[in-house]
């Protein structure tokens, strides 16, 4: 959902109004909120069948009442197409309006085959009525911090001591680390995203010896905590705290920071979009196809990933520091530092 803001940029430019937006996740409305390509969200349940969801009636007026301007579907999951097909039908699209993103971005980076989608036509349109704007004129993926969180993150950092100091961000978890199947995954060692708690005590050693008077933030949601506290503890230093934020909390969190290291996970792609410098730790994913972008150029660094290695804990203290170092953030620190 973060790197579709880049297609929907470029819709908006294109047909000259901004773009409503259908997902799933309670936290969909919330990483779109201040951004002027979208002027409404809808977000279903994944598993509730959507005639029975609150938003069905809005979402079926607002597609009927939309007409004849396009639509565009994002979603390519076999699953997940039968149930949008059958909303769009329900409320009565004609077909034409319509263009489905194809098997054969599979191989492309996924924010290239996002915009690669919105430089199609729908049948019922003519191309030459709705020109592609300049390449010059779209970016990467780009979220929006409104100015009320600015001041709520400030006198939050004024409270905790923080404010006007380096924060950098350690994202450790990933979805499996909050689901309640997360002590399952750790017993039974399946989660290609797990760095061991023992290697990231480590780089807090390594990044605190070079930028020693920086907070070491370790993020996540409440369910994480626990997780992140054993992190801490493993580390025995008074400059790694734990903080635990919600989605917009995260958003204002990053625009302030230095930089982040992460596993690859939502948080991370937030960060690259708030053109925070970022490194960021791989497992069974490709960095190439899903490497998160920044929309200013902001330096963002892939460490493991197929073919090099399919699991985050294959990947060395090393590795990872010197990524981190290589951001161009971290540019004070010599090669001959720890």
């Amino acid at each position: 959902m973060i790197m579709l803001t880049a297609l929907l940029s470029l819709l908006h430019k294109r047909y000259r109004l901004p773009c409503q937006v259908i997902g799933t996740g309670s936290w969909t409305s919330a990483i779109y909120q201040g951004n002027p390509d979208v002027a409404g969200v809808w977000s279903f349940h994944r598993h509730l069948p959507f005639p029975l969801d609150r938003p069905w009636s809005s979402v079926r007026r607002a597609l009927r009442d939309s007409a004849p301007g396009p639509i565009y579907v994002c979603e390519r999951h076999y699953r997940q197409l039968p149930r949008i097909r059958r909303m769009l039908r329900l409320s009565g699209v004609d077909g034409r309006r319509c263009v489905f993103i194809g098997s054969d971005t599979a191989a492309q980076p996924r924010i290239d085959g996002l915009v690669n989608l919105g430089a199609v036509t729908p049948p019922a349109l003519r191309a030459t009525d709705y020109p592609l704007p300049a390449a010059a004129a779209l970016d990467g993926p780009r979220l929006h911090v409104l100015a009320a969180e600015r001041a709520e993150r400030d006198a939050w950092l004024q409270a905790q001591g923080w404010y006007g100091r380096e924060l950098i961000l350690l994202q450790p978890g990933n979805h499996r680390s909050m689901g309640p199947r997360r002590a399952r995954w750790r017993r039974l060692n399946t989660d290609d995203k797990w760095w061991p708690l023992e290697r990231w005590a480590e780089l807090l050693h390594r990044i605190h010896a070079c930028r020693s008077e920086a907070v070491l933030v370790l993020c996540g949601s409440p369910e994480e905590v626990p997780m992140l506290e054993e992190i801490r503890v493993a580390a025995r230093l008074a400059s790694v705290v734990v903080a635990s934020t919600g989605l917009r909390q995260l958003f204002a969190l990053c625009e302030s920071a230095h930089s982040m290291i992460s596993v690859d996970t939502g948080p991370a792609h937030a960060a690259a979009a708030l053109s925070l410098p970022l490194a960021v730790l791989y497992g069974g994913q490709s960095p190439r196809y899903y490497l998160p972008r920044s929309p200013c150029g902001s330096a963002v660094v892939g460490i493991g990933g197929p073919p090099l290695s399919t699991r985050v804990d294959q990947l060395s203290v090393d590795a990872v520091f010197e990524a981190w170092r290589s951001l161009g953030a971290a540019g004070c620190i010599s090669s001959a530092d720890p």
